[in-house]
């Protein structure tokens, strides 16, 4: 009878202590914490503005007066396009903005220029490169582009201005008709 009398007592002392060891450990005190996961998505969008009417027409036209001799008249240049970004960066990476033409026009340059960002919008927007004519590779015209967001529509962003030439180096190359070119700019990761 001894034997099962100590072995209760010490079942009995083991789950008092266990138990009083458990609860030291579950009680409050004085503070606590937890963790707040924030979650931020990588950017990159890029559009040009006014959306619903992008398209130019750039028409060279006959000398003015009409007079035998004389070379095409230039169009004016054209800048009602903007070019607006959003973008969130990875790490210490910048972004720049690319562009592109599908194809060329004999005889004609097309020369594209961005301003200065308009004063709109938040973060590290880039700075322009300055001008130059399309090619059919990738060109840098806006560079340095860090988190930052332009808003969106004309008169935010970069104002796109494009000048028409055909200089008389290229004259010969010339032809009639119209010749659609595909500009594409592009947000990529410097």
């Amino acid at each position: 009878m001894k034997t099962k009398f100590f072995t209760s007592a010490y079942l009995c002392a083991f789950f008092l202590t266990f138990g009083a060891v458990a609860s030291a450990f579950a009680q409050d005190d004085a503070d606590d914490s937890h963790q707040i996961i924030v979650e931020i998505p990588t950017v990159a969008l890029i559009d040009i503005e006014p959306a619903g009417n992008k398209n130019i027409t750039a028409s060279f036209i006959q000398a003015i007066p009409l007079e035998a001799g004389e070379k095409i008249t230039a169009p004016a240049n054209n800048n009602t396009l903007w070019l607006n970004y959003s973008s969130i960066q990875t790490g210490a990476k910048t972004k720049r903005v690319d562009v592109s033409a599908d194809e060329l026009v004999p005889g004609v340059d097309i020369h594209v220029v961005a301003a200065a960002a308009a004063d709109a919008g938040a973060g590290t927007k880039g700075t322009q490169t300055g001008g130059f004519n399309l090619t059919t590779g990738p060109q840098i015209l806006i560079n340095g582009i860090g988190s930052a967001y332009t808003l969106s529509g004309s008169g935010n962003g970069h104002q796109l201005t494009y000048s028409f030439s055909a200089d008389d180096a290229n004259y010969a190359n010339l032809r009639s008709g119209p010749k659609t070119v595909v500009v594409t700019y592009t947000l990529a990761e410097n």
